[in-house]
């Protein structure tokens, strides 16, 4: 195995610049490494850094699963992954090939001693043949319920602390986090048993993407937006998390979560806290975080009686396609669902934050499976004007747009006034572009959060209080779905959910917005 070549001024075909700054040497071992995350996700985004300079010029990857392969057979797997899932505009055949030599393959059982011995002994190697200075980074992709085995053997075998003193040693832990705040409150105690908080890197790949980070910027990098950013401005914010798709094959896992576990307990209370955040002192990880779970700890406790008014659970059925006649599946047809399925793949829910800024202010939400679009924004409706001028136009408030997904951007409507005599206004809208204003298509989340973790950088990664912030959130709708029997299904495959959920904003008087 040989490191990457690194580019010299002149050379041919020089790498795509990025400002996205290099890691330190280092080696990064993937646990799941046989699985789809790694295959889709992980090594493509690897390959991406590398491709980009954003990786050091020294650097490994292990791969670490139960299934046997070969250092061969694990190369030609990450090359037909890069292939297929990588930014087409980084594939060159030599970064590929010097990609693939930088990666070997360990096969062993995760509750196994010998296993994290033949580890730590490649890892050893690694380092003396590279000269990759100790540092690690361990990155856990896979079941959830294999997190603790892993982090128990990379303790018994020495692993979670820094081989000579000076190095560095990260572990970054996928969500799931926990299904309940009991389960996350144990899994954090095991992991701090073993990793000081500040080696911990708990990572939800929406904070990765360039709009939900551009939302901090718009917020405080501009003197207009934030005087308007509180309930004297703001009517009412929706923050939808839509997908077409229906549980594809994760029914194994989808079956034991639900939306609400998978979607509304990470994705979309990252993107709420992100909204509502008062401004930190600086952009780093205390002060962020800090802010964040501030905003946590300031949403109103459910209740069951307000659960009842407030929250909207469904599970799709039968229905049309996107446009077509053909017939979807309804949930409980998907194969390993149960015929009798009581599992969510609908969620909506109003919240209210009981601070100085947001107080009086509804947080509407919402996500769901086999939904008409597949789409991830936040929609900021503002007051509408104080005294109706142009009487007789219907005129509704101004909305801000922040597209997460799949077209990242961001967008503000406004009133103007249509050509000719008569007094006619139409809302008009302002469009950022990503990939318009950039030239880029859709960065890779995980590329920026992984090289975040090997640059020390824990801004856009969660903390332990917030993850249990956010399970003492949901805690008692999960208690109150397991304890009242659903009548599921309730909307149809390709609409936009249960009637409950448009009345949960119709009685306010308002209405979802159609993305």
């Amino acid at each position: 195995m040989t490191p990457r070549k690194h580019r010299e001024p002149g050379d041919a075909e020089p790498a795509k610049k990025s400002s996205i700054t290099a890691a330190d040497p280092c080696t990064i071992v993937i646990f799941g490494a046989s699985g789809d995350l790694s295959r889709r996700k992980l090594v493509p985004a690897l390959y991406g850094l590398a491709a980009q300079n954003c990786l050091a010029r020294r650097f490994a990857i292990i791969g670490f699963a139960r299934t046997p392969m070969s250092d061969e057979a694990f190369q030609a797997s990450a090359v037909d992954s890069v292939k297929k899932f990588a930014d087409a505009s980084t594939l060159r055949d030599e970064e590929c090939k010097e990609f693939a030599n930088a990666l070997a393959y360990v096969a062993g059982e995760y509750h196994r001693p010998e296993a994290f011995e033949k580890l730590k002994s490649r890892l050893e190697e690694l380092d003396r043949a590279h000269k990759l200075e100790g540092n690690r980074l361990f990155y856990l992709a896979t079941p959830p319920e294999v997190y603790p085995v892993i982090i128990d053997q990379l303790d018994k075998a020495g692993l979670a602390k820094s081989p000579n003193g000076k190095s560095w040693v990260r572990i970054i832990i996928e969500k799931p986090y926990g299904r309940d705040l009991d389960s996350a409150k144990k899994l954090n105690q095991t992991v701090l048993n073993v990793f000081s908080e500040k080696q911990v890197y708990r990572i939800d790949h929406y904070l990765g993407k360039d709009t939900v980070q551009n939302l901090m910027v718009l917020r405080f990098g501009n003197g207009i937006f934030e005087p308007l950013w509180n309930r004297n401005f703001v009517d009412h914010v929706q923050i939808t998390a839509a997908e077409t798709l229906g549980v594809e094959q994760r029914a194994a896992f989808y079956e034991t979560a639900g939306a609400t576990r998978d979607m509304i307990q990470s994705h979309v209370l990252q993107l709420t806290s992100l909204v509502a955040m008062e401004p930190p002192a600086a952009f780093d990880a205390t002060a962020v975080r800090n802010e964040k779970i501030k905003v946590l700890q300031s949403i109103r406790p459910f209740t069951e009686e307000s659960i009842r008014t407030d929250v909207v659970r469904g599970q799709y059925g039968p229905g049309g396609g996107r446009g077509d006649s053909s017939l979807l599946n309804g949930y409980r047809k998907e194969p390993g669902v149960a015929k009798d399925s009581s599992t969510e793949t609908y969620v909506a829910a109003r919240l209210q934050i009981d601070n100085w800024r947001w107080a009086g202010v509804p947080f509407y939400l919402r996500t769901g499976k086999r939904l008409p679009s597949r789409v991830s924004e936040i929609a900021i409706h503002f007051r509408s004007a104080p005294h109706m001028v142009f009487r007789g136009q219907g005129l509704a408030g101004n909305t801000l747009v922040l597209n997460v997904q799949p077209d990242e951007g961001i967008s503000i409507s406004f009133h103007a006034k249509l050509p000719g005599q008569e007094m006619k206004l139409k809302p008009v809208a302002m469009d950022f572009s990503y990939q318009k204003e950039f030239g880029a298509g859709e960065r890779s989340a995980y590329a920026t959060l992984i090289n975040d973790c090997m640059r020390g950088d824990a801004t856009l990664f969660d903390r332990a209080d917030g993850v249990e912030s956010a399970w003492a959130l949901v805690n008692p709708i999960l208690d109150w779905f397991e304890s009242h029997k659903p009548k599921f299904p309730n909307y149809a495959a390709g609409t936009w959910g249960p009637e409950e959920a448009d009345k949960l904003l119709e009685r306010d008087g308002r209405h979802w917005r159609k993305p």
